[in-house]
């Protein structure tokens, strides 16, 4: 009979860890690795496999492939699940009396919250499906007339972009998109594109925290204060940022801000914030209409029908483990993944990298060109081949595939990627 002694003692102690993610304990376990690297460097518990394997146990994925989308959606870790789960169970026990009498209140302890881990005042946060529907809140609930401006850049997300374009043919507004390259020579670079591009019709500027193209993080407080001292309304898209390196939104300064949880906060998937300024709630609009006695209330950009209460009640166990891990440490582990394979293709001729490896100016994305080899083709064959999915980004001013790691992401896979990445660069797709 295999006891638990002996299992252990015939696996070892990778035996050890892999059995602590399914005890009851494991994230007991999380908690005593955090413990023992507290006084530890970020910069060293990123190098720390021992430390990064507790981590990757606490999530139950499939090892035969290697994820390298986490751009997109990330998988919760199992503690996440199982609560979404839990909480899915409880609303089918009697919908009408568990999920809106039982469950549908807590939103305001997971409302509390994310604002504490934003920073912003509770009363300035909506809980959204995703980053999508925050920034349309936004971006259609803003009075606009005919020959107002709005400035964004022809590398913000295509759904956002979409969107300003319904606006220019329905309410007659101008669109003005500024370029930039990939990287920018600098951050003072990227705040003078967009700045200079302000005239006095622009009623609003909207831009990227990070951008989802090449991992590009921009200086959102210098932006965003000079737009307000001009009286122009800043929306920033912080779809990649929230929980992929820490910041407090004092150090943004923006209008509005939108994000997504299910990709690096670890939240099941369809759950996102929209932060509106105190000051800004009243003037707008939400997507789907809510009662006049609600226009100064953030839970007016709530009311969109009957939906589960089981995804944002299960924010909270993403927020635990997030904080178990701590954002300093979770962005250097990010970016000494990033630079593993960056670094590594970077030095070879075949290879030209559209990131900053500055960690001012990125962190876990990436975007890497094998040259001479179309990007599309590159992503088929590392499906194909190595079972490795791949983003393609092809832009009309550049193309490559974006790479997106995360802490459940292991060094053999960081590598099998950059050996693949080698191959295809020397043989092409023989």
């Amino acid at each position: 009979m295999l006891t638990r002694r002996s299992f252990l003692h015939a696996t070892g102690s990778a035996g050890a860890v892999a059995l602590a993610a399914f005890r009851p304990d494991g994230l007991a376990r999380i908690e005593a690795a955090r413990r023992r690297v507290e006084n530890v460097s970020p910069s060293d518990v990123a190098a720390d496999e021992s430390y990064w394997r507790e981590i990757q146990q606490g999530f139950t994925l499939d090892r035969t492939i290697i994820n390298l989308n986490n751009g997109g959606c990330s998988p919760s870790p199992r503690v996440v699940h199982e609560a979404f789960k839990r909480y899915l169970d409880i609303s089918n026990q009697a919908p009408v009396y568990h999920m809106w009498q039982i469950l549908e209140p807590n939103i305001e302890s997971v409302r509390r919250r994310l604002a504490a881990e934003f920073g912003c005042d509770p009363e300035e946060l909506a809980i959204t499906r995703n980053a999508s529907e925050a920034l349309q809140t936004a971006q259609l609930g803003m009075d606009l007339r005919a020959g107002d401006e709005v400035v964004t850049t022809n590398q913000d997300y295509g759904r956002m972009l979409t969107t300003w374009e319904q606006r220019v043919r329905r309410d007659g507004i101008r669109l003005k998109k500024i370029s930039f390259p990939v990287p920018p020579p600098s951050m003072d670079d990227l705040a003078t594109r967009l700045l200079s591009a302000l005239t006095p019709s622009t009623k609003v500027l909207h831009f990227c925290h990070i951008t989802n193209l090449t991992g590009q993080i921009f200086p959102v407080k210098k932006i965003c204060d000079e737009a307000r001292r001009r009286g122009v309304k800043t929306i920033v898209d912080g779809a990649h940022a929230f929980a992929q390196f820490p910041f407090k939104v004092a150090e943004l300064g923006c209008d509005y801000y939108g994000t997504s949880l299910h990709k690096w906060l670890l939240a099941p998937i369809g759950t996102g914030f929209l932060y509106v300024r105190r000051e800004n709630i009243a003037g707008l609009w939400p997507l789907q209409p809510a009662a006049e006695s609600q226009t100064a209330n953030i839970r007016k950009f709530e009311e969109i029908g009957t939906h589960p209460a089981a995804n944002h009640n299960a924010i909270a166990e993403a927020l635990n483990f997030h904080e178990g891990i701590g954002g300093e440490r979770k962005a250097a582990r990010l970016r000494y993944l990033r630079d593993r394979w960056a670094t590594r293709l970077a030095r070879q001729p075949k290879f030209r990298i559209h990131t900053s490896m500055d960690p001012v100016q990125s962190c876990a994305i990436a975007n890497v060109q094998v040259l001479g080899v179309p990007t599309a083709k590159v992503v088929g064959r590392l499906w194909d081949k190595w079972r490795i999915i791949a983003t393609p980004i092809v832009h009309e001013e550049f193309e490559g595939l974006r790479i997106t790691p995360n802490v459940y992401t292991t060094l053999e896979e960081i590598d099998t990627f950059a050996a693949a990445m080698e191959t295809i660069a020397a043989t092409g797709l023989e």
